[in-house]
């Protein structure tokens, strides 16, 4: 596996979990971290936090951390795959430059990890290298970072959410029986770890027609669940399945989550 900043960058802990520090890392000009998360991979967690992030982006000054260790994805979505940060010297350290996709500042594992190549690293490696991550990028001045959490509720998430301590949580579930299972399991860690949840996000909640935009009918069968009873959140908007969600064209699909924009700003 190639990591082009282990010489530079990276001491991963040689310990057992214990040693791991509950210290909050963050750079001073970061005002909120909102942790996108799920437990249920494939629910469509990155493109969530890529479009809540190019919506805020509009009136905030916004970045994206993609701790995504196993998948990350937020290159990828903002057609950046092809680019790195810039490596500086800040008092003696190294730092990444995050790159810039129209106002959002981004740092991603994608950037760092051999894209043919799994992440095939223990719990100790895992944290470290998301820890090195956050801590290793001049973010600047931000009002607002989104997490790109792994999924799960492994050393990956655990480090996210005991380390970065994010402010706040929105959790991304499907109307699946068993994303609303493991959807309840990521509650229960969030509030184990008194990190608030702001609510969720139902994704994929029905289909759009690819020519006319318009709904499309659909035999719901066992998929007319109670989502929020089931998850007892707050529910901060349905997102459904859309050619320009699905293509990663962000400008299009804003229109998409203006409804839970607005739920969000009346809550932050």
């Amino acid at each position: 596996m190639t990591i082009i900043f282990l010489s530079l960058l990276i001491r991963f802990p040689c310990s057992s979990e214990s040693s791991i520090i509950n210290e909050k890392i963050i750079p001073m000009g970061i005002k909120k971290i909102i942790a996108i998360a799920s437990a249920k991979g494939g629910v469509g967690k990155s493109t969530i936090c890529a479009n809540l992030a190019y919506s805020f982006s509009k009136d905030h000054s916004v970045g994206i951390l993609d701790a995504d260790i196993y998948g990350p994805n937020q290159h990828l979505i903002f057609n950046i795959e092809k680019l790195k940060p810039k490596v500086i010297e800040v008092e003696g350290k190294k730092k990444f430059i995050p790159l810039s996709a129209g106002n959002i500042a981004i740092n991603s594992m994608g950037f760092i990890l051999d894209a043919a190549m799994a992440a095939m690293w223990r719990g100790p490696m895992l944290s470290g290298a998301i820890k090195q991550l956050m801590e290793s990028t001049e973010w600047g001045d931000l009002d607002y970072l989104f997490i790109d959490m792994p999924p799960g509720t492994g050393d990956a998430y655990l480090t996210v959410a005991k380390d970065l301590k994010p402010d706040y949580a929105i959790l991304v579930t499907t109307e699946s029986p068993l994303a609303i299972k493991d959807t309840i399991k990521s509650k229960a860690v969030f509030t184990k770890l008194n990190i608030p949840i702001l609510g969720y996000i139902n994704n994929m909640s029905s289909s759009v027609c690819p020519h006319c935009s318009e709904p499309l009918e659909e035999d719901r069968g066992l998929r007319d669940l109670d989502v929020e009873g089931a998850l007892d959140l707050p529910h901060l908007g349905s997102i459904p399945r859309t050619n320009d969600i699905l293509n990663f064209r962000l400008e299009e699909s804003t229109i998409l989550f203006v409804s839970t924009y607005n739920a969000l700003k009346n809550i932050l």
